[in-house]
């Protein structure tokens, strides 16, 4: 009986082992330079460096060649972004970074509150038509959890979503499709740029 229960034992943490390394690769040897300014497992480490996890492997692996080709320009990250040289060597630091948890955010649907006495939420949830200003949810997700290409909003830095939009504004920041976001960016004034990011990143 009992070296039944100890085999039983020994099957269940091989299998458990076996489902981690799956689910939560080992950080490959060139993601360590990453992890020095957002984290050894991508939460991020303000204001160094914004949240990775969460985010898409093919959403990070696009902004490692953006860095590289100056579509996004940094004077920290460019330098960073070409000690990753390969397409095998690019996805593997993605997928390091984009398999790791971070913290659940309530989700909230478009349409399942249709007033908002938050302006920042408004925007987020039905954008301005009045302006051609789609809702924020529409690319990025429900309560902007991401989706495929469109990046994580919620959690993330506030201080890095200003930055971001900002960039977009100046032409710092490109390579989206169509210039989307910098259409979106170039609509919003700076008090709603500064309302939007503490929405997104307050989100729990």
């Amino acid at each position: 009986m009992t070296s039944k229960l100890i085999g039983a034992l020994g099957l269940w943490l091989i299998a458990t082992h076996g489902a981690q390394a799956t689910t939560a690769p080992a950080m490959p040897p060139q993601a360590a330079l990453c992890g020095s300014c957002h984290g050894s497992q991508g939460l991020g480490v303000e204001p160094l460096g914004p949240r990775l996890a969460g985010l898409s492997s093919e959403y990070i692996q696009k902004q490692i060649k953006d860095f590289q080709s100056s579509k996004r320009q940094n004077p920290t990250m460019r330098p960073m972004a070409m000690t990753l040289q390969g397409d095998a060597l690019i996805a593997q630091v993605a997928d390091y970074f984009a398999a790791q948890a971070v913290p659940s955010v309530s989700i909230q649907r478009r349409g399942e509150e249709v007033t908002f006495q938050d302006s920042a939420e408004r925007l987020a949830y039905q954008g301005d038509w009045s302006r051609e200003l789609p809702a924020c949810v529409t690319c990025h997700g429900p309560s902007g959890i991401g989706a495929g290409t469109f990046p994580r909003l919620a959690g993330q830095q506030a201080s890095y979503l200003k930055s971001q939009l900002l960039a977009w504004q100046s032409g710092t920041r490109q390579g989206d499709s169509d210039g989307m976001m910098a259409n979106v960016a170039n609509k919003l004034s700076a008090a709603e740029i500064d309302a939007i990011a503490h929405y997104f990143a307050n989100l729990k």
